[in-house]
């Protein structure tokens, strides 16, 4: 693993892993997390661990996909027409924190259609984001690869591939919901 990633990838130290009151957060995850998500596990995930990861597939068994349609979530938010010549809307979602209910990720950005992003996820087995995806105010890369929120939330790992920084991230992190400051700005 590289000690660096290139921009916009922002940079962390293992610092902010540090423990804290929770295991590596000051708080436990939300007790109600989107999509069905499991709370013990989450918890194990996001505060007590360094390496691991939810199982290979773990979306399949959790709402996500089916919410993730186009136009059939209260996930999904509006974000205008299609590209010139489409009439079609375009979606995407926000992935919030499960433990500060910041918001983390917005997908698809950069170009991607939502189901470009559904269907990476799915191949990789585990929701992939790109750079335009990730919100940097609150996400940080340590230089062995692991995702983390500034919060100090296990996210993932960035397993970068062909098309640049690829974002493996845990369901069960980014299945919070939003706090009442979750302004985003990118």
């Amino acid at each position: 693993m590289p000690s660096s990633f290139p921009a916009p990838c922002v940079m962390g130290d293992k610092s902010i892993m540090l423990k804290k009151k929770h295991g590596t957060s000051d708080t436990p995850v939300q007790t109600n997390l989107r999509w069905g998500c499991d709370r013990d596990l989450a918890d194990r995930i996001c505060n007590f661990n360094r390496h691991g990861a939810e199982d290979y597939g773990y979306l399949f068994k959790t709402s996500f996909l089916n919410d993730s349609r186009e136009g059939e979530s209260n996930y999904l938010h509006e974000k205008g027409e299609g590209g010139e010549g489409s009439d079609a809307k375009q979606y995407e979602i926000t992935f919030y924190d499960s433990n500060t209910g910041k918001p983390l990720f917005i997908a698809p950005r950069g170009g991607r259609s939502l189901d470009q992003f559904l269907k990476e996820s799915i191949k990789h087995g585990w929701p992939s984001f790109r750079d335009e995806e990730v919100v940097w105010e609150n996400v940080r890369c340590l230089p062995n690869g692991e995702a983390v929120s500034v919060d100090g939330t296990h996210l993932g790992h960035n397993l970068p591939d062909e098309k640049g920084s690829r974002y493996c991230i845990n369901l069960v992190s980014v299945a919070g919901n939003p706090n009442d400051g979750s302004n985003v700005s990118m």
